[in-house]
């Protein structure tokens, strides 16, 4: 079908494909599609399939010609594509440049655009200079990590004088009033809990329940800033109906030997607790650390470096961001948006101002891969089993329940190209030029959810 073909390397990581199909499968194609119609078409005054070729052409001539045409491109296309070395991603679909000139009795030339992996042009990635952070961990790290525990072996009970105070955690009704003093219809909520202090609530009115008692109601009058989170709110003054139904504080147990117990059978006292959680720390400075010298080197491998992810490439690494995002909302994709929207913004607000990280984690990925194939490192079966043996032994599994969990999510080739990564950078380390940084407290390296 395809008679000739041509392929041009344009800006961007896009490629423009010619194809040209000759004229005698242009009319084979017309003439199949016309005696797939005959045999099907009822016309009065013919038998089924007894409809002469004429009749056929000139009741459904323009439809015939219009699928035709529609046939001879997606199968020629489709060979085409098989044909040439620049593909498309999987991810971006051609598109049709220029002007179609479809005729039964003349050759077909058309051409399309589309987004192809990317020219990599790799720089200088060893010898490079970095700096290794060096982190504290200090007093104030354990005793954070302690008071965590405490919080979260802590006892939920009615609070004795029923009095809200900070940190309490409240259970009320809540509505709008109008003008005329009658609850908006449509913004009353029951039995709605949240920690006072936290600010999760739509009207912000934390400080104002503080020193209400269990089954007192009473209305709140508040204003709103021009900058207050929610849009709605900006710049106005709303009256806000409000009952508080239960008081709730948390009792925390004492930081001791008991509480070492109870969190687990393997400390005997708050010494053994205390060590483990160094020993946690120490792993997770490591962790980041690492993490720290290898976002260096990319860096400076970005810039020494040439590649220009397509835009179809960075739509696709923005669309995961966002489904990470809505993820960790717990709630519809519906429902997002609308707060965003609560807020005066968009998911195309988000996605601009995320594009730049996008853009240069993509960059990143594939000169670190471009790397991987260059220093030929590869990854065994026997790695990624030993690697599997490590992990279910960490989260009392067996090795084969760890791999069938592995299979079933697809992610075997993703922990083996991991692993792959993790060694490249081992070799890149040993190639550095690594110097001693600033000191720097846990907390600044790690993140305040760590």
């Amino acid at each position: 079908m395809v008679s000739d073909k041509k392929v041009e390397r344009l800006e961007n990581s896009v490629a423009k494909l010619t194809v040209t199909v000759d004229q005698q499968s242009v009319r084979q194609e017309y003439d199949k599609l016309l005696d797939e119609y005959s045999k099907s078409a009822q016309i009065k005054g013919f038998r089924k399939g007894k409809v002469p070729r004429e009749v056929m052409e000139r009741k459904f001539g323009d439809g015939l010609k219009s699928e035709t045409m529609q046939r001879v491109l997606e199968e020629s296309l489709k060979q085409a594509i098989e044909q040439v070395d620049e593909k498309p991603l999987s991810f971006a679909q051609p598109e049709l440049d220029g002007e179609l000139d479809f005729e039964l009795d003349k050759d077909f030339s058309y051409a399309v655009r589309y987004d192809v992996f990317p020219e990599i042009t790799l720089g200088t990635y060893t010898g490079l200079e970095i700096e290794e952070p060096q982190v504290q961990i200090g007093k104030e790290d354990l005793e954070r990590e302690l008071t965590a525990l405490q919080e979260q072996n802590s006892v939920v009970i009615d609070k004795e004088d029923g009095v809200v105070a900070r940190d309490n955690i409240v259970t009320i009704d809540y509505w709008e009033i109008d003008q005329d003093g009658n609850p908006l219809e449509g913004s009353k909520r029951e039995d709605f809990v949240f920690t006072v202090g936290s600010g999760y609530n739509y009207y912000k009115i934390d400080d104002e329940v503080i020193g209400l008692k269990k089954g007192e109601q009473t209305v709140i009058e508040k204003s709103y800033p021009e900058d207050a989170e929610i849009e709605e709110l900006r710049g106005t003054t709303r009256k806000i109906g409000v009952l508080v139904k239960a008081v709730k504080e948390r009792q925390l147990p004492e930081i001791d030997d008991e509480l070492a117990q109870d969190i687990s059978d393997k400390y005997e006292s708050l010494d053994d607790l205390k060590k483990d959680i160094r020993s946690r720390l120490e792993e997770t400075v490591k962790s980041h650390v690492r993490q720290s010298k290898a976002d260096a080197l990319v860096e400076q491998i970005i810039e020494n470096s040439q590649v220009t992810p397509p835009e179809s490439m960075v739509a696709a690494e923005l669309q995961s961001s966002w489904r990470n995002f809505v993820s960790r909302f717990g709630v519809p994709e519906s429902q997002v948006v609308q707060l965003l929207q609560q807020q005066g913004r968009s998911p195309e607000d988000l996605f601009q101002e995320w594009r730049p990280e996008a853009e240069k984690a993509l960059k990143g990925r594939l000169l670190i891969n471009k790397i991987i194939e260059a220093e030929q490192i590869d990854v065994s079966d026997e790695d990624v089993d030993a690697r599997l043996q490590e992990q279910a032994e960490s989260s009392s599994m067996s090795f084969e329940e760890a791999k069938e969990y592995y299979q079933k999510q697809g992610m075997l080739e993703y922990l083996r190209d991991s692993i792959k990564e993790e060694r490249l950078f081992d070799k890149l380390f040993a190639q550095s030029k690594i110097k001693k940084g600033a000191k720097r407290k846990f907390l600044d390296v790690v993140g305040r959810n760590a």
